[in-house]
């Protein structure tokens, strides 16, 4: 990951961490999240995509399921693997409560990214992962900035060998659809593992 990326990976929660740097603990004194907070944040809110099947997708399709939210490209060499095979890992160690994990996987190289390509690059992961992809540009730009995600094009030698920096950070949301924490590329499975419980335990 080079240093751009890593720049750009902190750019979604940024704001938000300084206003929440004590939610660590809770006036309870139970243990806190160890992602960004980002519980009540006014956007980010829901989408409406196409997954690798055809299908359209709003958050609504996973009520009930944790849903981890990632953007990238499945060409890409570092960030985006190391991610999604970090997320598979999660949903190990979340045992017989894996299945009420939802991973989603949100191309920002559309014009690469085809379904066919994006369906079999989430089965080395994990199949239950979904791709999703933005009707066209205009609506993919809005939706990474409503995600407040980054993303630029950076020519190749030639037009096809382009590659993507985008941000790299996941966003986590609860069994009712909303928006509660956003993990920072390289927190680790059992980070992200044990603040996915604390969600599934939250009544």
């Amino acid at each position: 990951m080079n240093k751009r990326n890593a720049l750009h990976s902190l750019s979604a929660g940024v704001l938000v961490a300084a206003a929440l740097l004590l939610s660590g603990c809770s006036d309870s004194g139970k243990p806190g999240f160890s992602a960004i907070d980002l519980t009540g944040a006014d956007y980010a809110r829901d989408f409406a995509l196409t997954d690798h099947d055809g299908r359209a997708r709003t958050l609504k399709d996973f009520q009930g399921k944790i849903v981890v939210m990632f953007f990238g490209y499945t060409q890409c060499p570092d960030v985006c693997p190391t991610s999604l095979t970090e997320l598979a890992a999660v949903k190990k160690l979340l045992g017989a409560d894996g299945d009420k994990l939802q991973g989603l996987f949100v191309t920002v190289d559309p014009a690469r990214d085809t379904p066919e390509i994006m369906k079999s690059y989430m089965s080395n992961f994990d199949p239950t992962f979904l791709a999703l992809y933005a009707a066209g540009p205009d609506q993919l730009a809005a939706l990474a900035k409503d995600y407040k995600v980054y993303y630029k094009k950076v020519e190749g030698k030639t037009p096809t060998s382009y590659t993507m920096d985008h941000s790299a950070g996941m966003y986590v949301y609860d069994a009712n659809g909303k928006l509660r924490l956003y993990s920072r590329y390289g927190s680790g499975a059992g980070a992200l593992a044990a603040d996915i419980k604390l969600l599934m335990q939250e009544k």
